[in-house]
């Protein structure tokens, strides 16, 4: 499917598009397409979601909410102060939800960035709200040293029910648009 949406996208047949790797992992289209195109994929409990952008960095997760009891140590370990302490706020039954909010904001931003998990979790803050909405939360990170400060774009996504998503891109400004896409009825 990710072969055949940047194909469209580049007005070119799917079977054309080839990837290159940075050295983190993170794909890319092969420089025969210029930077025209970024792109980013993830997926969990049988939902994917694509993000396709013009010439910016991108970056999305997608997480499937499961009832676990060992978030809040998860929390304690990987995010920054500011989020644990968020989270401690949260009642006991939103907590899963509220964790894979900030989850997938981190992941998605980290995925924008290229460098993965080289960059610590607790080393930036992500803005903690859970509420979808078409207008993205700011986030400005220095990191440490470790990225150079951007100003990136944060959108909370709720793709179905049961599932938490984010996305980043570098920048502001940005129009948001969504699509579903359903795979067809197999007749056997």
């Amino acid at each position: 499917m990710l072969h055949h949406l940047l194909g469209r996208y580049l007005q070119t047949h799917a079977g054309q598009i080839t990837f290159v790797y940075n050295a983190f992992g993170k794909p890319d289209l092969s420089p025969e397409f210029g930077n025209r195109l970024k792109f980013n994929l993830s997926h969990s409990g049988g939902l994917a979601l694509i993000t396709i952008a013009s010439g910016s960095d991108v970056g999305v997760d997608l997480e499937y909410i499961r009832a676990q009891s060992d978030y809040a140590e998860i929390a304690r370990l990987f995010f920054s102060a500011a989020e644990v302490d968020h989270l401690n706020a949260i009642p006991s039954h939103l907590y899963a939800e509220a964790f894979f909010s900030c989850w997938t904001k981190k992941e998605a931003y980290l995925k924008a960035c290229g460098e993965g998990l080289a960059i610590p979790l607790n080393s930036f803050s992500v803005p903690l709200t859970s509420d979808p909405a078409h207008t993205p939360e700011d986030l400005y990170v220095a990191s440490k040293d470790l990225v150079p400060a951007r100003r990136w774009s944060l959108y909370t996504l709720r793709p179905a029910p049961g599932y938490a998503g984010a996305l980043a891109i570098e920048g502001t400004g940005w129009r948001l648009r969504q699509w579903q896409w359903k795979m067809p009825q197999r007749v056997e």
